[in-house]
């Protein structure tokens, strides 16, 4: 019969994997709810040079997240690695709010992350 120390390895390693989980779980809600808000937005897109509507914007960062789901590992992954600029030309996205301002996508998903996480129980 094993003994307790024999079984500690064990239950460490269902430990981490399940905080792990949790942790992905967490980041993908969170992902989803930058998704929306994008999606929910009265903002432009500009991508490449190009100006999208807020749906067309989030289509397409969902699209990128999707397909990317393993560069995404936290929503701050997210924002940085696939959120932030074109995975072609580089340029970086801005997302331009009539009345709000002109932004990087990067600063204003960052700063619609943080609200997030803040009106989070």
């Amino acid at each position: 019969m094993p003994t307790f120390s024999r079984l500690l390895p064990f239950f460490f390693l269902v430990s981490t994997h399940a905080m792990a989980a949790k942790e992905s779980d967490l980041a993908a809600v969170e992902i989803e709810k930058l998704i929306a808000a994008v999606a929910a937005s009265s903002c432009q897109f500009e991508r490449n040079g190009k100006r999208y509507d807020s749906a067309a914007a989030a289509s397409h960062l969902s699209l990128k997240y999707h397909g990317g789901k393993s560069y995404a590992d936290t929503a701050e992954h997210f924002i940085d690695r696939l959120a932030a600029k074109s995975s072609i030309t580089h340029k970086p996205y801005r997302i331009l709010c009539a009345g709000e301002g002109d932004y990087l996508a990067s600063q204003l998903l960052r700063k619609t992350l943080q609200t997030i996480r803040s009106s989070e129980p």
